[in-house]
């Protein structure tokens, strides 16, 4: 039973950038477009940086000068886990008399999963339980600073260069004189905010531009290299002192050979992304700006809005033989929903992956809308649908449990994979009203959608 509840076992077909196969539970629903949508087929944008153990939020611009890192929150260099700030008492000398001593508090971090501490590494105690921590400065600061300033300055001037480029080529194509009467040339040349006229006019540079030009010496190459220590290969090796790859490639720019060279890392940022339908260029997903709150402004996933379907029970499935299938069907909204069950035909070009033939049932399949008052209430009254009691097995609020007929055409050691097409209402409560229906009594059109379903039913029985 519980491997039929893995979401994998039942996908959905989406059509637009790249045809990709997923269950309903990752996949977004466009209420402007009418049609699902994956990952690859919406735009992601960055709404706010958030440290994950603080929860301290910051804007993008403050986010890149602190290099995506938390100034207060530090990662553990051996597990990663967070480490925290512990406190404790030591003995100091008082600054009346030197000769007599006073507890004190110190702090220093702790990890509560290895237990790694600060001190490990020599690390000096704090008197403040926040901030001032010593942090190990990179001997190739400055060689890496003057490096990226160069590349930006590269970056900058061949930008420049495909912009000139694209106004010469829009001057070829357009007469002189037709540009000058109508003065589309001051409108070219302004094309690209902060762009400089002389530039976009024939010039690579500005002049001052010139004289900033960044030159950085190669490096040199080394005629001799330091030599091992002569106990290098014969002195016997303590894996505990020795870091692993993964604790060397955290740190890049020291990459520590020695657990005694460790040091805390700030702790890297996370984001909250919104999600934009890139045909329309309406959100479907909008979470708070607060990084403390889970809600969402907008939340349009698929299972809100596109009826679900899942396996219930599968028989034992023979070669050439027909075998009945139990599914549900889920209403997700509060309206009656109609649905019409078909088999693809046999050229369809999304039927690529079954390997069984399906038998649907004729009739229409009516879903009651879904009642978040009823839908646990076992004394609540059932709505009479008349349902064909060889076609719905159940109907519980706004389940139903129907049959499915399956007979596997091939044999292999793959699973048993059927498809078939939904069919069902949908009112789009999203779409702008028309001048007659804001006159009359508003009522919202209803479009029919179309979706193609697969599901693995596993192996065939021996």
């Amino acid at each position: 039973m519980a491997s039929l509840l893995q979401p994998v076992k039942v996908v959905y077909l989406v059509k637009g950038e790249k045809r990709i196969r997923s269950p309903l539970s990752q996949l977004y629903f466009c209420r402007y477009c009418c049609e699902l949508r994956s990952l690859e087929c919406v735009s992601h944008e960055v709404d706010s940086h958030y440290c994950p153990s603080c929860l301290e939020n910051m804007p993008s611009a403050e986010a890149k000068l602190k290099k995506n890192r938390c100034a207060n929150c530090f990662d553990c260099p051996c597990c990663m886990h967070t480490l925290s700030t512990r406190a404790t008492n030591i003995p100091a000398p008082l600054p009346d008399d030197p000769t007599k001593t006073a507890m004190k508090k110190a702090y220093y971090l702790a990890c509560g999963f290895c237990r790694w501490t600060s001190r490990d590494v020599g690390m000096a105690d704090k008197s403040v339980a926040s901030g001032g921590w010593q942090e190990p400065e990179n001997p190739y600061t400055q060689r890496i600073n003057k490096l990226i300033e160069y590349y930006q300055h590269l970056a900058h001037r061949e930008r420049q260069e495909r912009d000139r480029q694209k106004l010469a080529r829009r001057r070829q194509c357009m007469p002189l004189a037709f540009s000058e009467k109508y003065g589309l040339g001051t409108r070219l040349q302004r094309q690209r905010t902060g762009a400089p006229i002389s530039s976009l006019a024939g010039l690579s540079l500005q002049q001052g531009e010139e004289k900033k030009e960044i030159f950085i010496e190669p490096a040199q190459a080394l005629d001799e290299v330091e030599p091992l220590p002569e106990d290098f290969y014969t002195r016997p090796i303590s894996l505990p002192e020795v870091t692993t790859l993964r604790q060397r490639l955290l740190q890049p720019d020291f990459q520590p050979a020695d657990v005694s060279q460790l040091h805390p890392r700030h702790k890297h940022l996370l984001i909250k992304r919104s999600l934009r339908c890139r045909k329309c260029e309406h959100n479907l997903i909008k979470p708070e700006f607060n990084p403390t709150s889970i809600k969402f402004k907008i939340h349009m996933v698929a299972m809100s809005y596109i009826p679900e379907v899942r396996i219930m029970s599968i028989p034992n499935l023979r070669l050439m033989k027909e075998s009945q299938v139990l599914l549900t069907l889920t209403n997700p909204v509060e309206n009656i929903t109609h649905i019409t069950l078909s088999a693809c035909e046999e050229e369809d070009p999304d039927d690529i992956n079954s390997t069984a033939k399906v038998i649907v049932p004729s009739k229409e399949l009516i879903l009651a809308g879904k009642d978040a008052a009823a839908e646990y209430d076992e004394l609540a009254e059932p709505q009479d649908f008349q349902d064909d009691p060889d076609v719905v097995a159940f109907r519980k609020s706004n389940k139903i449990g129907f049959f499915l007929k399956v007979i596997p055409q091939k044999e292999d050691d793959g699973d048993v994979t059927i498809a078939l097409k939904i069919r069902h209402d949908f009112r789009n409560l999203a779409a702008p009203l028309k001048s007659s229906e804001e006159a009359g009594d508003g009522a919202v059109d209803v479009i029919w959608l179309m979706h193609h379903v697969e599901l693995r039913l596993g192996p065939l029985a021996s």
